[in-house]
């Protein structure tokens, strides 16, 4: 066994319909969004299954039942964005009145299941889907969402410490930092993932052939101090959802998945899997079996290696010497206790 145990990171970017509002409509993905409704349970019963935690970067949004709640908490600092699409404000006139009326918008009922959940981090993915690379917002703006996020989730008595930043625009880390974040989800360290490269539809493909073919390595990192405090918890791989017409290609996909965790586990490195919800609103079972299959890596080598499933927030805590990001293991490690 290695003397640092790999650790196997699961986190999601949680938002329902505030993903995707400005690249699609309900009527194209409206089933996806409501099939986040069944995939949140089912994921939630394998994670327990497994003893996998996993760390649920959510749109501050989402924390409100009522459209009049949500009103009254929006920041009065907001995003002026060179595209004024990219907003999610002038869309609140437009949402139901509550959860029950519109499943679309609202998710209070869900974060109170992943609050149920033992091991689930609450993290942050912005108040509003906010983009931090988009012309025309800036850092005041930027701070007042995140401490939007902050008083959303306090309400609920969570105290956010990891965010996801949405289509993965990182920017203003000492800022996150100063409202007493601790971690982020950082890149993924491979070349053709580099933010600083045109995404052009070659790079598409690339990124698309390297889910099946070993193209980038196995794409197992470390977690890293940033010069703002922040912690730097590599993304490993995109979850990509199932697709009928690759299905012959399953079983690369589950290879390409399974090598990248086991070169962590022997090296003492992070494998960091992350997806949306509402990537398993469609073809349920289908993406829903491929995750098993995973975890069942996991499990193995939880038991070969001592693999560890941690959150975002614990290994960031663990690096900073700090306090766990949600509530500690029973025992010397629940996690291995639980296969």
């Amino acid at each position: 066994m290695v003397a640092s145990p790999g650790r196997f990171v699961i986190s999601f970017d949680f938002e329902l319909f505030w993903d995707v509002r400005d690249s699609t409509t309900l009527a194209r993905y409206g089933n996806n969004i409501l099939g986040v409704r069944d995939a949140v349970p089912r994921l939630l019963d394998l994670f327990e299954q497994y003893g996998v935690r996993s760390t649920w970067g959510t749109v501050g949004f989402l924390f409100f039942d009522d459209k009049d709640e949500l009103l009254a908490h929006l920041p009065a600092i907001r995003p002026r964005y060179a595209d004024p699409r990219l907003s999610p404000y002038g869309a609140i006139s437009d949402i139901g009145k509550d959860e029950r009326s519109d499943p679309y918008h609202f998710g209070l009922s869900l974060i109170r299941r992943l609050m149920s959940c033992p091991g689930q981090e609450i993290g942050t993915h912005t108040f509003s889907h906010y983009y931090c690379l988009e012309p025309g917002q800036d850092e005041s703006a930027f701070r007042a969402d995140l401490e939007a996020a902050k008083r959303a989730a306090l309400r609920l008595g969570i105290s956010l410490r990891s965010i996801t930043f949405p289509r993965h625009q990182i920017n203003y880390l000492r800022t996150c930092n100063e409202v007493g974040l601790i971690a982020f989800r950082g890149h993924p360290r491979a070349w053709m993932h580099d933010p600083n490269q045109r995404k052009t539809p070659a790079r598409r493909s690339l990124r698309l052939a390297n889910t099946y073919l070993n193209l980038s390595g196995h794409n197992a990192g470390r977690a890293a101090r940033e010069p703002s405090g922040m912690i730097d918890v590599p993304a490993s791989r995109f979850l990509r959802p199932f697709a009928a017409r690759l299905r012959s290609l399953e079983g690369l996909r589950l290879r390409r998945i399974a090598g990248g965790m086991r070169r962590a586990a022997a090296a003492g490195a992070i494998y960091h899997l992350w997806w949306h919800p509402h990537n398993f609103g469609a073809h349920l079972e289908d993406n829903l079996a491929m995750l098993q299959r995973t975890l069942d890596t996991f499990r193995e080598l939880a038991l070969e290696h001592g693999m560890q499933a941690d959150t975002m927030g614990e290994i960031a805590a663990d690096l900073a010497g700090g306090a766990p990001a949600c509530e500690p293991r029973e025992g010397a490690d629940a996690t291995r206790a639980a296969i």
